[in-house]
């Protein structure tokens, strides 16, 4: 590239402390961060702009100010649903991490037509998952029957509306218990940290209504266990990844967070491998 890809973050967490220090280490030579964007003055994001000398602002007018090539977002879903359109409108990419956000049909859409109107790089990464590829291609020939259970150990699941809500306790749990199974529109808006991988892989291929999800606690696993099944005119494929969950945040895995990595090494360079 001619200059380097301005990135600007969007939450304080995990992710954002991974990039930041892969940028400390120099490990990211092509891109150029333009600062880190939180929800207010004491949001998570203000402490990490402290401590890696970065500059700091408050919401979407600080994103604009910036005008960054790509904001990489790693907040919540609903900073997705407040800055996503609007910063597309603006002309600024947007890399989405808290890709259940786009489970609902009407925000999707609006940002994909913004996207389409401006030019603006609308990007939704593989996350903790693998396979996409794959299962693009296959669509093209027809899938008939997309899964993913979503196992974890029982402490990711925890300070969880949806699980509190229906009395389940987590707590010396003696053997898996399935906390949600059904389709993926669902079940993807109950697990705002933990499943926006299903919503990935509903959008990758044959939709958010006919992608089944199934969520369990399992008290034997110490790793986090995605298990994809896919079947169409092609063939079937199974894939079954255990993925180290974040030392900060069991509710993710590392895969994840380096897969925030990928996303903005892939826009800084020229090189593509794979489909």
């Amino acid at each position: 590239m001619d200059k380097n890809l301005c990135v600007a973050l969007l939450g304080g967490g995990t992710i954002a402390r991974l990039v930041l220090q892969q940028m400390r280490r120099g490990n990211m030579p092509a891109l150029s961060l333009v600062g880190i964007a939180g929800r207010s003055t004491q949001s998570k994001a203000q402490v990490l702009a402290r401590e890696f000398e970065v500059p700091f602002g408050v919401g979407r007018q600080a994103l604009l100010e910036w005008r960054p090539d790509i904001v990489l977002e790693a907040a919540s879903h609903e900073a997705v649903r407040d800055h996503l359109v609007p910063l597309l409108d603006a002309g600024i990419g947007v890399i989405v991490l808290s890709a259940g956000a786009l489970a609902d049909d009407s925000l999707r859409e609006s940002a994909e037509r913004a996207s389409a109107r401006t030019g603006a790089l609308l990007y939704v990464p593989s996350g903790g998952i693998a396979g996409l590829d794959a299962l693009k291609t296959a669509c093209l020939a027809g899938v008939d029957e997309v899964t993913i259970k979503v196992a974890k150990p029982p402490a990711a699941w925890k300070g969880i509306a949806y699980v509190q809500a229906r009395g389940f306790d987590l707590n010396g749990l003696q053997a898996p218990l399935t906390l949600f199974a059904g389709p993926a529109r669902e079940g993807v808006p109950h697990f705002p940290q933990n499943v926006n991988i299903a919503a990935v892989l509903s959008m990758a291929g044959i939709g958010f209504d006919r992608t089944r999800l199934e969520v369990v606690a399992d008290p034997a696993l110490e790793l986090n266990t995605h298990t994809i099944r896919v079947s169409g005119n092609c063939g079937r494929m199974t894939i079954v990844l255990e993925n180290v969950p974040a030392p900060e945040n069991p509710k993710t895995s590392w895969l994840a967070c380096y897969s925030a990595l990928a996303a903005l090494g892939a826009l800084a360079s020229r090189q593509r491998y794979g489909t």
